[in-house]
Order: structure tokens, then C-alpha cells, then sequence
């Protein structure tokens, strides 16, 4: 399926490329010769006061991918060397990768000396240091490797998972391997994460997340990103959202932080894909957005100046740059901005520069792989204009090349020798001392300071060696670090460490409950919940409720997720006190619904009286929906007969009623294709519609629900533009909807005073679906008309987000819905109409007008049906 559609996109550009040429369009040809590592450091350009050196270069590296320092400071490289060796990939095969341990010697900063730990390897990927070895990805599996007497290169590679990468693409494998505070190991381009517990590596499912690259920030909260979309990241740990797989999430996880797409570059970039479409490359040829984005790295060092502490930095290999960005925290909401518009971290004029991986060393500084190579794209995306350009410039050859550079300030934030000072991501800086140093030499007992590090790398593998150590000789040591520490972030590094060591303990995490900080808080509560039988403790619960009627938007996300793990009616207290106060929030409705897997009815029928959906209103009645959308899916006959009686005994006119109802009939087209629930009796409401529901709506209740003596009546054929598998589309899309978009448009499509113009009977949305993609994935600003009336600030926002950082099938969804909802009628979207439309306005960085819009996709249309008329 990818082979087929890969086909039919380079037929579209190919066609797209002929007629630009032949309208007379010519791009920059000349050659990129390669350069020296030190004409290549001549070439960058920084932001000020940072400077850049060369760690290592070729021959010692080749196509570095990745790089971790372990315990020692020593750097393990990962290098593909097969990737790309020729304009056809031919050797991507071949047995050529490997993995290297470089050591500085003598202290100045460069490494002297290169021993390779692992080679013939197919495409290695990514490493994940552990005790006595690594994990390596290589060849589309998992395998560990032992180091069994210290000389730095394998005695053992034992395969871990056969079915760790199934897709060999080095763009869309598995990759990453980063270990998180909970102990497990994180991949991107993944749904799989790995832990090594009582000797034995488990593997376990987890979301999908990202592509190239992974990081994480002082609480575990995971970054990644794709290609087209620089930065995203989860705002809760992994595996709370999904755990009622009878809600569809739409929240919480794969956040995109940013809607910035602009770069920098300080080159032209002509070899990039569908550089000849106009808007991609600008004036001086130089690509205006991210293509490549990947490796972001959330910057936890106490050499910069205290304002780049927690910021997220991102390679971008096929423009030549890496971009930072300034990352935000809003009541657990994290989003990021550019500092600097218009000039890059680090950029550089020489085309090779090949931007891959970021690792944060020992000293404090950002580390940077280059694989210094011509072609960057892989040989499955080579179109015949990237073929062009890469053969008529030279770019193919030299191969097996590579640097690591290493960035800093030139006047450090700390002293990075020596001892440093303690301090806390606030800037607050106690008067303890902590000496660095090799960790393999330390005992348990010493590394229990450097979790109090001021930065993240010592915290982090101090971390790591103390749960590989499995010495439960410390715990005491551990807890009293806890108790007398005021860093909160080494608190939650200690507590991690006793997790690790199986060495939970409620009564000290229920002291913690009283700590006034939230992100302290928060991760007691995780632990809690790992915590076996710590909910059998009513002191506990009882905490649990009653920082629920008072806790802020943060903390109350996370209480909505831990009362999953409560048996009691203390849990439904817990999940409405929250809701009640945050239900505007789709991640605390997603929140709560996690937590109400199996109990959605008893939920319903607790919650039915209570405040908390008296007196409805938007938010609620969104609620009340993902509720009804649950019970549906759940297909429990005795349930929903449950649900019919209690329907019927409420007063049709009641508008919460009457909005339940109303959900279940636009939900039950999920439904639709499969076998009909067996109800005990006739539910009146469907039969005689009391609640006058749409036909469409009543049609799709009856098709789904079957009860003794229901007579099938030919159904009214009505004009519609879905087929079942849009139906479910739709269904979908109204979700999506009801979560992103009805806070300016409305639940009822009519509009919000203030906020957003209405969708209800506008060309706008039912007219064509390519401008109706355009706007969503790049906003939409100025004054615009619906149905004969004009829409302008300040009763409607100024512009519309662009809401770029979502994925392909959700905006398709969302579109299809908006389509054929209220009235409307328009053909569904798919993924794929928004993917091309997304690629095909690469390099449109701004809000659209809707003149100019309007005037864009004119140009597009003709231009399409100008090629097909050459076919």
C-alpha cells in the first residue's frame, strides 16, 4: 500500500516539476563541494555568545545517527554507514553499520581515541545504554549486547524482539531507545517500550508517537516530533489516556507544542523535495519550513544561562539548521516560541551540514551529529527532480563522512570543572556542593547526591545506575534524601529510584500529597498508583478527594486519571469534583472518561443529579456525548437496556435527555455493518422518536439495535454523499470536533459571538475541500463572508490557528463531519487529500486571506486540470 501510493504521489510531482520547467522555471545548480571539518566550522553561524567545536570527524566517525555518553563520559556513536552510499541505496544491505566508543584522553575536549563496541550492522538506528552494554536497533530488530570484560566492544548480541521494526525506511523505523524517569525505555515510530524488571526485559505497548528522535523534560513528559511538525509532546505518562478502549482520545498525548513551521537557513537549499513548487524555497532559494524536522532535545543544563534551561531543540538536516525553541509550561499545558525570528541556533552555508541527533553531555553542552553528507533523502522518496538536482551538483559523492561538534556559551553559566552548585530549574540555588566525576566507581550510597545534580544528564543516570543496581541496602538512604532535599525535581529523581527498586512506599508518597508543589504532586500520584494496595488505605483516598474540590487545572487532570484506580464510590467524587470545575478542558474529559472504563453507565446514573451536569451546557452536554459514545461501543446488551429504561423515565423535553439521545443517535453510525444489540423490549424513544430526533440519526439507531417483534420498514432512500466507511468517518470527525473546534464554532455548527463564524450552510466548508484543508492547516485572517453576512473582528477572532501539528486522518475526520452536519453536503475527505494538500502548500507559513486563497487554489485547480489534459 505505502509502494502504491508513493507512485501515484511522484506521478503528481513529476508532472508538477515538467511544468514548471516549463514555464521557464530554473533553480541554483551549483556544485556543494565537500569540506574539511575545519572549512566546515568556519561556515556556521551562531546565536551570540554560543560557539561551536569539533569533538570527532572523519575517519574516527562515519554517518553518525545518534550519540549517549555513559557514565563514564565516554560518547557511543551510532553510525549508518549504508545509508545512501550511492543515488540508489544500494548498499543499504549491507553489513557496513557500527557502533563506536569514542574517549577524550587528555581532557581537551576532542576524542582521541575510537574503539568499535559493535559493527556489521544493517542500519543501525538508535542505542539505549544499559548495565554492561546497550540495546541496538539494527536490521528492523531489537537486540541486546554485553560488554563481559570491560575492553568496550560485544561479546554477546542476543535478539530482544524480532518485531521490533517491521518497516525498514530509516524515516518511519523505530527508533530512539531513550530511557524516561519511570524506568522504561521510549521509542518514536513506535508503539512498543521496553524495561528490564527482575531480570528480564519486558516489552510493552504504549501510543504512537513521532518519527525521528525523543527526548524528555525534568518530569518525564515526552518529546518527539515529524518531518512537517518541529515539536509535540505528552502532557500526561504513558498508558493513563488509553486505557478505556471504548473512548477515543483527543488529547493529552502527541500535543503539538508549536504551530511554527518557519526556518532560517542561511543557504540556498535547492535539493530538497518539491523544491520547484512555488512557496517552498524562497527567493534565494532557500527552504522556508521544517521538511525533516527530528531529535528534538529538551535542553536540562546548568552551563547555559538560566533562561535556556527546559528549552526544546530541534535538527533540521535538510535546511542545514537546528532551531530552538522556548518552551512554556501553563498549568501542565506546554507549548514553545521561537526566540530569535529569523536567525537559527546554529545554521551553516555548507549544504553537507547534516544535522541528526542532539545528546546533552556530562560538561552541560549540546552535542551534535553530522553525518556530513550529500544526500539526506532516502532512496524511496528520490523523485526525478531531487534525482536531478543531487546528480548535477555533485551531491552523491564523498560518502563516509561524519563530524560531532560539540555547542556551549563562551562564558559558561557554572564552572564545568571541578564542583558546581546545586540549583533547582527556578534558578534557586542552595549552598550544597556536588562533585562530578566517573559513576561506575561510585558506590550506591555516593550516587544518591547527584540526583540533586543541577543537570538533568547526572540526574538522569544517577538515576539509572541506582535502579541497576538493584541494592536495597539504600532505601533507608533514599528516603531520607526525600525527607531533607528541598529540590522537588530530586525528590521525584528518589522516588523513581525506589520504584525501580520495587520499594514503594504509600505512607511516605501520602506525606508528599501535602507538599504545596503541584509537580511534586503529580508524580506522587503516578507512583501511588503503581503502588500495590495503596488504595485500600482510606487516609489515602480520602486525600485524594478532598484535594479534588480544590485542585488546580494540573493537579486535577492527574487526581481524574489516579480515581481509575480506585474501587469505590470515592473514585466518581474524585472524577466529578474535577469535572465539575474543569469540563471546558478536553483533557480532563478525556481524563476522566480513562478512568471510567466498565463504569460509564454507573457514572451516568451517580453523576445524572449531581452539579456537575445541572445546568447543561456546552461543555457538559460534550461530556455527556463521549459518554453515550462509550456505552454504544461497549455493545453490553443488559447495559443499554438499562440505559433505555432510564431514558425513558426522564422527561422528553428535558434537554439533558433530549442531548443524550441526540448522541446516541449520531454515534450509532460506528456501529453501523455489524451485528445488531438484542435489547428485551422495544425501546419507545427509537420506535416513535419522542425526542424527534433527524431520520438520519433514528435510521441509524434502529439499524443497530434489534429487540423481539421489531418490524423492518424499507428504509427512505435520502441523498447523501457517505458510504459506510464514511459514516464512521463522520462519526469520528464529530468527536474530533466537538474537542478542537466547538469552542469558536459551537456544538450546533451556528457560531460563537466573539470566537468563530458559523459552518452551518457555508460554501466555505461545504464548497471546495482543498481550500476548506488550506485553512485548516494554516489559518485563516481577515474579514470573510457565510451565507450572505460578513464576519469581522471584533465579533469574530482575528485569525484562525492554523491547526497544522494535527494529524492527516483527524483533520480529514473533522472535515467530513462539518461537511454533512447541520444541513451541510459535501464528499468526505480522507487522509490522503489532506496529506497532498499539506505537501503541496510546503513553504506557506502565514494565515491565508481569503482573497488570496481563493486566488491559490484557483491556480491549483487549473493548473491540475491543465496536466491532465496532457496525459
Amino acid at each position: 500500500m505505502l509502494k502504491i501510493r508513493l507512485i501515484i504521489v511522484f506521478a503528481f510531482l513529476s508532472l508538477l516539476f515538467v511544468a514548471a520547467k516549463e514555464n521557464g522555471w530554473d533553480e541554483l545548480r551549483e556544485p556543494s563541494p565537500a569540506l574539511s571539518a575545519a572549512e566546515e566550522l568556519k561556515t556556521f553561524q551562531l546565536e551570540p555568545n554560543m560557539t561551536v567545536e569539533l569533538v570527532a570527524e572523519e575517519p574516527m566517525v562515519q554517518e553518525p545517527v545518534a550519540l549517549s555518553f555513559d557514565e563514564d563520559g565516554r560518547l557511543w556513536v551510532v553510525e549508518m554507514r549504508g545509508f545512501m552510499t550511492d543515488i540508489d541505496g544500494k548498499e543499504e544491505k549491507a553489513k557496513n553499520g557500527r557502533i563506536s566508543v569514542l574517549e577524550d584522553l587528555n581532557g581537551d575536549g576532542k576524542m582521541d581515541k575510537s574503539t568499535i563496541y559493535l559493527d556489521s550492522l544493517v542500519m543501525p538506528r538508535s542505542l539505549g545504554l544499559v548495565k554492561g552494554g546497550a540495546l541496538v536497533a539494527t536490521d528492523k530488530a531489537l537486540y541486546l549486547t554485553k560488554d563481559l570484560n570491560g575492553d568496550l566492544k560485544a561479546d554477546q548480541k542476543i535478539l530482544l524482539d524480532s518485531t521490533y521494526s517491521k518497516n525498514g525506511l530509516p524515516e518511519h523505523a523505530d527508533n530512539g531507545l531513550m530511557r524516561n524517569m519511570d524506568n522504561w525505555y521510549y521509542n518514536t515510530k513506535s508503539r512498543l517500550r521496553y524495561r528490564l524488571i527482575d531480570g528480564t526485559w519486558k516489552r510493552d505497548s504504549t501510543e504512537f508517537r513521532g518519527q525521528w528522535g525523543i527526548s524528555h523534560d525534568d518530569y518525564g513528559r515526552l518529546f518527539y516530533n515529524y518531518n512537517w511538525s518541529q515539536l509535540h509532546a505528552d502532557l500526561v505518562p504513558a498508558n493513563y489516556l488509553t486505557r478505556n478502549k471504548n473512548h477515543t482520545i483527543s488529547s493529552g498525548i502527541d500535543h503539538g507544542v508549536t504551530n511554527d513551521r518557519r526556518i532560517y537557513p542561511i543557504r540556498p537549499t535547492p535539493a530538497v523535495n518539491r523544491g520547484y513548487i512555488a512557496g517552498v524555497l524562497d527567493k534565494k532559494g532557500a527552504i522556508l519550513e521544517f521538511t525533516s524536522a527530528c531529535s528534538p532535545l529538551v535542553l536540562r543544563s546548568d552551563l547555559f544561562p538560566i533562561t535556556y534551561y527546559g528549552n526544546a531543540i530541534v535538527c533540521e538536516p535538510a535546511g542545514n539548521v537546528v532551531k530552538r525553541n522556548v518552551v512554556s509550561d501553563k498549568n501542565g499545558v506546554i507549548s514553545a516560541v521561537d526566540p530569535h525570528p529569523g536567525k537559527e541556533f546554529i545554521a551553516s552555508t555548507d549544504e553537507r551540514f547534516r544535522p541528526t541527533n542532539l545528546a546533552q553531555g556530562p560538561d552541560g553542552a549540546i552535542y551534535v551529529t553530522d553525518m556530513y553528507h550529500g544526500i539526506i533523502q532516502h532512496g524511496a522518496y528520490m523523485t526525478p527532480y531531487l534525482r536531478e538536482q543531487t546528480l548535477k551538483r555533485n551531491l552523491v559523492l564523498p560518502i563516509h563522512m561524519g563530524r560531532i561538534w560539540r555547542i556551549r556559551p563562551k562564558n559558561p553559566h557554572v564552572e564545568t570543572t571541578g564542583s558546581t552548585l546545586v540549583v533547582d530549574r527556578h534558578g534557586n540555588r542552595p549552598t550544597t556542593r556536588v562533585a562530578p566525576g566517573v559513576l561506575s566507581t561510585k558506590s550506591t550510597k555516593s550516587l544518591i547526591p547527584y540526583l540533586n545534580h543541577p543537570s538533568g544528564w547526572y540526574r538522569d543516570m544517577a538515576q539509572r545506575l541506582l535502579v541497576e543496581s538493584q541494592d536495597i541496602s539504600i532505601v533507608k538512604d533514599l528516603e531520607q534524601f526525600i525527607a531533607t532535599v528541598k529540590n522537588p525535581v530530586a525528590k521525584i529523581h528518589a522516588l523513581w529510584v525506589l520504584e525501580g527498586l520495587n520499594k514503594n512506599n504509600s505512607h511516605l508518597l501520602a506525606k508528599l500529597l501535602d507538599n504545596p508543589n503541584t509537580k511534586l504532586q503529580v508524580q506522587v500520584l503516578q507512583l501511588l498508583d503503581k503502588t500495590p494496595g495503596a488504595y485500600s488505605d482510606k487516609s489515602i483516598v480520602g486525600k485524594l478527594v478532598n484535594l479534588s474540590k480544590t485542585a488546580n487545572q494540573e493537579l486535577a487532570v492527574q487526581l481524574a486519571l489516579s480515581a481509575g484506580n480506585i474501587s469505590n464510590a470515592s473514585a466518581f467524587e474524585v472524577l466529578t469534583n474535577t469535572l465539575q470545575k474543569y469540563a471546558q478542558l478536553p483533557l480532563q474529559r478525556d481524563a476522566v472518561m480513562s478512568s471510567l472504563y466498565q463504569r460509564e453507565f454507573e457514572f451516568l446514573q451517580f453523576a445524572w443529579s449531581k452539579p456537575v451536569m445541572n445546568p447543561l451546557n456546552t461543555n457538559k452536554e460534550i461530556f455527556l456525548e463521549l459518554l453515550a459514545t462509550s456505552l454504544l461501543k461497549k455493545k453490553n446488551a443488559a447495559e443499554l437496556d438499562a440505559l433505555v429504561q432510564f431514558i425513558e423515565k426522564q422527561n422528553s423535553k428535558d434537554a439533558k435527555t433530549i442531548a443524550l439521545v441526540n448522541s446516541l443517535g449520531i454515534q450509532a453510525v460506528q456501529l453501523r455493518g455489524s451485528n445488531p444489540i438484542q435489547l428485551a423490549k422495544e425501546p419507545i424513544f427509537v420506535s416513535k422518536n419522542t425526542f424527534n430526533l433527524a431520520s438520519n440519526r433514528i435510521g441509524s439507531l434502529i439499524e443497530i439495535l434489534n429487540w423481539p417483534g421489531k418490524v423492518i420498514t424499507a428504509k427512505k432512500e435520502e441523498k447523501s454523499f457517505l458510504d459506510e466507511k464514511s459514516m464512521k468517518q463522520f462519526a469520528v470527525g464529530r468527536q474530533k470536533y466537538l474537542a478542537v473546534c466547538s469552542g469558536c464554532h459551537g456544538n450546533d455548527g451556528k457560531g460563537v459571538t466573539r470566537l468563530g463564524p458559523p459552518l452551518a450552510g457555508s460554501d466555505w466548508v461545504t464548497g471546495d475541500e482543498m481550500r476548506l484543508s488550506l485553512i485548516v492547516l494554516h489559518g485563516l485572517e481577515g474579514a470573510i463572508e457565510v451565507a450572505g453576512k460578513k464576519y469581522d473582528k471584533p465579533n469574530i477572532l482575528p485569525v484562525m490557528p492554523s491547526h497544522s501539528t494535527m494529524d492527516d486522518g483527524d483533520i480529514a475526520a473533522i472535515l467530513t463531519y462539518i461537511r454533512n452536519e447541520w444541513g451541510n453536503a459535501g464528499s468526505p475527505l480522507t487522509g490522503r487529500n489532506v496529506a497532498m494538500n499539506r505537501a503541496l502548500s510546503q513553504g506557506r507559513v502565514n494565515p491565508w486571506t481569503p482573497k488570496e486563497l481563493n486566488n491559490y487554489v484557483n491556480v491549483r485547480r487549473a493548473t491540475e486540470k491543465e496536466s491532465q489534459g496532457k496525459k
